[in-house]
């Protein structure tokens, strides 16, 4: 009988045990979702100030909510868009990076990463948070379109061109998408679907001088001399005090042989501009040549210092490099001194 009056408490400390680590847990999730509200009390007084721009006060607000509940994401995603006011990239981005952490479906979370990434130039890590908010949210113009940017200028231009015809196709009413696309396919040697899409761009909206810069340079690409020139001209008309344009029309010149207008052409590319290597480079070419046939020594000169200039605004020529060493040497080719002019985007 005693034995099974001593099992008998024994179950009633252990039932009295069990309601004791019951009654403790759920005391603990009372407190959690009292933290909780206490929290997202703080955030919505920190939406409030933060319409009104005070960011400090704003973010001692969001600060306070994710010291009361780490796991808010929303607090998280508040901070970063403070930082990122701020001017304060690095942390934005900690914080953006944690609010899609904890939300992994947050697409404006993962853009905002994403945007942040791209604007400090951490391309790789821009792709891959691009991706994940074109996943969520594969219908989005921009995730699609910036996703080309990126791949782009890591200049992987199959995927870009990809990106770029999602993009358009979701919103063909966009000039600049188009434009980014015309790149991408000029790039991969695709001229004449880069000339439609540079055209489609037009189509949406005329007054886009330096698209008809990049036109006339697909143009010269096919050596259609005559079209680059006449497109020049347009873009010209548009905007006359566009530099661009003007290096453009002398390198097409220069391919025609005119090479008195395509000096003129330089000229005042480089008064609108004194920082365009190409143009330096060509006006030396152009001056050389002149030198080679009238034997003056003075162009030759003159020549020589358009080089040298060039080669301080872009060290990267190993042809100039070459042609500076053999200006002089008797018996030169007038044709070897010609050179590719630069190309504008």
């Amino acid at each position: 009988m005693w034995h099974n009056v001593i099992c008998e408490k024994r179950e009633f400390h252990r039932f009295a045990l069990l309601v004791g680590i019951a009654t403790f847990a759920g005391a603990l999730t009372g407190c959690a979702e009292i933290r909780t509200k206490e929290a997202q009390a703080h955030v919505a007084t920190g939406d409030q100030i933060l319409e009104q721009s005070d960011l400090d006060a704003a973010l001692r607000e969001f600060e306070a909510a994710v010291k009361l509940s780490p796991q808010l994401a929303v607090a998280h995603s508040r901070m970063g868009i403070i930082y990122r006011r701020l001017g304060d990239y690095d942390r934005a981005i900690d914080c953006f990076a944690e609010a899609v952490r904890l939300a992994p479906r947050s697409f404006i979370d993962a853009f905002n990463l994403a945007q942040l990434y791209h604007f400090t130039n951490r391309l790789q890590d821009a792709v891959e948070a691009y991706l994940h908010a074109a996943d969520l949210k594969p219908e989005d113009f921009d995730a699609n379109l910036n996703l080309g940017v990126c791949y782009q200028q890591l200049g992987d231009y199959p995927q870009a061109e990809e990106r770029f015809q999602k993009a358009v196709t979701l919103d063909p009413t966009r000039p600049h998408a188009f434009v980014n696309l015309a790149v991408a396919l000029d790039r991969q040697g695709k001229y004449y679907e880069a000339i439609n899409a540079y055209k489609s761009a037009l189509e949406r909206d005329s007054h886009q001088p330096l698209v008809l810069v990049n036109l006339a340079y697909t143009y010269l690409n096919q050596d259609r001399l005559q079209m680059a020139h006449k497109t020049l001209e347009q873009a010209l008309v548009l905007d006359n005090s566009l530099a661009a344009a003007h290096e453009a029309l002398g390198y097409c010149l220069f391919q025609e042989k005119e090479y008195t207008a395509a000096r003129q052409a330089y000229l005042d590319a480089l008064d609108l501009d004194p920082r365009l290597p190409g143009a330096y480079a060509n006006l030396g070419s152009i001056e050389m040549l002149r030198s080679l046939h009238r034997e003056d020594g003075a162009r030759a000169d003159l020549a020589l210092e358009y080089w040298h200039r060039s080669l301080e605004l872009d060290a990267n020529q190993p042809k100039l490099r070459q042609l500076i060493d053999k200006y002089a040497t008797p018996g030169l080719d007038p044709e070897t001194v010609l050179l590719d002019g630069g190309r504008s985007e």
